[in-house]
């Protein structure tokens, strides 16, 4: 195997303790939080005394300045885990840069220590129900009216939303300028007039709360608008690649561990008197497997790096999160397989893997989406 040289031996202390404390304060309750459709509350700020959340953020904030392999660590110890239901990388690394970069000092003073510390949770609502991957199509909006903004219009499939404190809003404040006419805004959940509708009932991420926000006649300080009127569009496309990125490490870690609870599995169980591993059929299969994820980590990885230079390009990150997500997909289904009639069963991490791994390739972008920004780069 092909050694990572990728990570420090900082970082690697760095991921024993998130380890730790994802084994003893989250791996326990999964279940439950699966039933009860969200993870505990308390889990946020005990994460935030761990350092675990929005890491990169300048000390002047109350962050550590660390660099993006800090967050990596935690995108691939909860995937390495199936702790689907932890959103902490869309609160540290999709939502949180929005603040760091085109908010004004005055919110970032005021916001990102409570992001820092767990003490506000966050979300970012973008899709509507009839507009997904096409951000252009948003019908939310946000009127001026004095020095508050007026918002109107509703949210779906919005991670982290049942438990949200603070949500970034993408609305129109033009509606006929097409992208040019899309604001974003900073909404607290106690605003009037914001409300959460109830968490969606998924086929997999069970744990994670993701729910409906609607939003009737909201009023937002003038001073909640970041960046630039109009400006939203443009920032979201400036951010995606980091998010597509995360998706893209996420989906590796998550091959990799099936791989090894299917290494375990076929060791043990036997059939006709042998290993199910003892099979050429199994053996060939893992061995498909084990060389398509070690290409895959190769190239996640080298995409890390990019990112890390400030050198991550659109379509390069579209590559990283279409092909990990379908590569993520297709081993899942091969170790389901491999499991037989246990891998259907739910008690399986690899059962709940698999219907976890589904939704990736269609968030943050669909992969037919992924592919035209690849195509129109060619």
């Amino acid at each position: 195997m092909i050694p990572r040289t990728l990570f420090s031996p900082e970082h690697e202390l760095f991921r024993e303790s998130v380890r730790t404390f994802l084994e003893k304060d989250a791996a326990p309750f999964h279940a439950q939080w699966e039933k009860q459709g969200h993870i505990d509350r308390s889990l946020w700020s005990k994460a935030g005394e761990a350092g675990m959340l929005c890491s990169h953020l300048p000390e002047e904030y109350g962050g550590l300045d660390a660099d993006f392999l800090y967050s990596a660590v935690v995108i691939e110890e909860i995937s390495r885990l199936g702790l689907t239901g932890i959103g902490f990388s869309l609160h540290s690394d999709i939502v949180a840069p929005y603040l760091l970069h085109y908010g004004s000092e005055a919110l970032k003073h005021h916001y990102l220590p409570k992001l820092i510390s767990g003490e506000m949770v966050t979300a970012i609502a973008m899709t509507e129900p009839g507009a997904g991957s096409d951000l252009q199509g948003v019908k939310t909006t946000a009127v001026l009216d004095g020095d508050e903004y007026v918002i109107n219009g509703s949210k779906t499939f919005i991670t982290n939303g049942y438990l949200a404190d603070l949500v970034i809003v993408v609305a129109k404040t033009d509606p006929k300028a097409g992208a040019k006419g899309i604001s974003l805004f900073l909404v607290e959940a106690d605003t009037p007039g914001f409300a959460k509708g109830k968490r969606l009932e998924k086929v997999g991420m069970k744990a994670q709360d993701t729910s409906e926000l609607f939003f009737q006649d909201v009023r937002v300080p003038r001073e909640n608008l970041l960046g630039q009127a109009g400006m939203g569009f443009a920032y979201l496309m400036q951010e995606l690649p980091q998010e597509r990125l995360t998706v893209a490490i996420g989906a590796l870690s998550s091959a990799e561990a099936a791989l090894q609870w299917t290494l375990g599995y076929t060791r043990e169980r036997k059939a006709f008197g042998k290993a199910i591993a003892d099979f050429q059929n199994t053996r060939f299969k893992l061995a498909e497997m084990a060389t398509e994820i070690q290409i895959g980590r190769v190239f996640v990885d080298q995409c890390m790096a990019l990112h890390l230079d400030g050198k991550l390009d659109v379509p390069t990150a579209a590559m990283a999160k279409y092909w990990a997500t379908d590569l993520q997909c297709k081993v899942l289904d091969e170790c389901v397989q491999l499991h037989g009639g246990y891998g259907f069963m739910w008690e399986y991490p690899i059962a709940r893997a698999w219907a976890d791994a589904r939704v990736q390739r269609i968030y943050a972008g669909t992969n037919e989406i992924m592919k035209e920004i690849i195509a129109r780069a060619l």
